[in-house]
């Protein structure tokens, strides 16, 4: 009988594993620069001061990702197809911002990935050459057809990442003293000269909101292939978001343990942050775990590109064939010229931002703050005017703080272009 048992409770949790998919791939896009960066830059500036914020927004961006699965599963069709039903300048105008996001954000992982290998190889290594190296691997894997096994790969990342993290943070806590010449009164983030590092944090916190709609495409993909249900689609994608939010107040704790108050000053470049990055988590776990934590952070981060790019590629292509009435077939032939594109156009960025890391991320993540509310809004209007499966349609909770997400979004974004216009 417990033999019996055992093997029940192995059954239900292979299937669930199996049904773990969208949510997961998005954790895995999210866990990259406003974790690793700007999560731990907040703590090593700030300490814990903005715990509270990070809570905050992602809260409140909350329903606007969960959009994403709510109309998939609930209508099979994708976001974007939404869009085009509400009217063609609606899906003409998330295109654009896609464009220049995909772009953007791409750039960005493709440097930090980069800068991990050159540092992470025990020979010098230039960043172009290791950026090069990189996007081959991605192409390679994208273009042969091998992203499926990422579904796979992305939940090891994952939960190596999490267990690694959680170890981390708990051995800090426990071997804790304030560093010595720390601060007694604490510096105030709430003030209009840090604005922009507040912007840069919640740009990214925990990724741009257009990443709901890649979302939205890889569930529509699963449940071509899987039975799906409403429930297991909101299990695998709530999943997904505590494991950010949780990762995101784990980096803060270790710039907060560790950084804050040592008069460490971060490095822009990305060899010099990615040893500290490192070094934050040998330091207190032991040298041993030296390059075993090198090996995770940059699978952790290559995992991030890779899904960016692919995810960004099908988005983009889709697009682009609903707006001119493209068939399938001729969809997924959109995908490889649009990918290539992305790969091209994002190395010619890290050609002139190779030597700066935290002002490639910093432009990205504030990008990604100014699109957000037109993406909020958009997955907000979609959702409220259309039918939802019951066990699919948000509840009243979901609802307010939807409507408290947009004023917050647009309220935030105004201040913020009053600052830029005015300092």
């Amino acid at each position: 009988m417990l033999y019996s048992a055992e093997t029940s409770l192995l059954a239900r949790f292979t299937a669930l594993l199996k049904l773990l998919g969208p949510g997961v791939l998005m954790a895995t896009a999210a866990v990259g620069g406003s974790h690793l960066v700007a999560s731990t830059q907040a703590g090593a500036k700030f300490g814990w001061q903005l715990a509270l914020l990070i809570l905050v927004v992602n809260l409140l961006k909350y329903p606007f990702f969960r959009a994403g699965v709510s109309y998939t599963i609930s209508t099979k069709q994708t976001l974007q197809q939404g869009y085009l039903g509400m009217g063609k300048r609606y899906l003409a105008i998330a295109l654009c911002l896609n464009i220049i996001a995909s772009v953007v954000n791409a750039a960005a992982l493709l440097l930090f990935a980069a800068s991990l290998l050159s540092y992470s190889v025990p020979f010098d290594i230039a960043v172009t050459l290791s950026a090069s190296v990189v996007l081959a691997l991605i192409l390679l894997i994208l273009l042969a057809g091998h992203f499926e096994g990422l579904d796979n790969i992305a939940k090891g990342i994952m939960g190596i990442l999490v267990v690694a993290t959680v170890a981390v943070f708990i051995v800090a806590l426990n071997n804790y003293t304030p560093a010595v010449g720390a601060p007694v009164e604490q510096p105030s983030p709430w003030t209009l000269a840090t604005l922009g590092f507040l912007v840069v944090t919640m740009g990214w916190m925990p990724a741009p909101i257009e990443i709901s709609s890649i979302t939205s495409l890889w569930l529509k993909r699963q449940c071509a292939t899987q039975a799906v249900t409403p429930k297991t689609a909101l299990f695998d994608f709530n999943l997904g978001y505590a494991v950010t939010v949780l990762l995101a107040l784990l980096f803060l704790g270790l710039g907060a343990l560790i950084l804050y108050g040592s008069g460490t000053e971060l490095s822009t470049s990305g060899i010099g942050f990615s040893h500290q990055l490192i070094s934050m988590y040998s330091s207190t776990i032991g040298q041993w775990a030296h390059w075993l934590i090198a090996l995770v952070a940059f699978l952790c981060i290559f995992g991030s590109a890779l899904t960016v790019y692919d995810g960004y590629a099908r988005l983009v292509a889709e697009a682009i064939a609903l707006l001119f009435n493209k068939q399938k077939a001729a969809r997924n032939t959109l995908v490889t010229p649009v990918l290539l594109f992305m790969a091209v156009a994002s190395f010619i960025i890290v050609l002139f931002f190779k030597s700066a890391l935290l002002a490639m991320l910093g432009f990205a993540m504030t990008l990604a703050f100014v699109t957000t509310p037109m993406f909020a809004w958009l997955n907000h209007k979609l959702v409220t005017s259309t039918q939802l499966h019951h066990d699919a349609s948000p509840n009243v909770a979901v609802r307010m703080l939807s409507y408290i997400g947009l004023a917050y979004l647009f309220g935030f974004l105004i201040v913020f272009v009053w600052w830029k216009w005015f300092s």
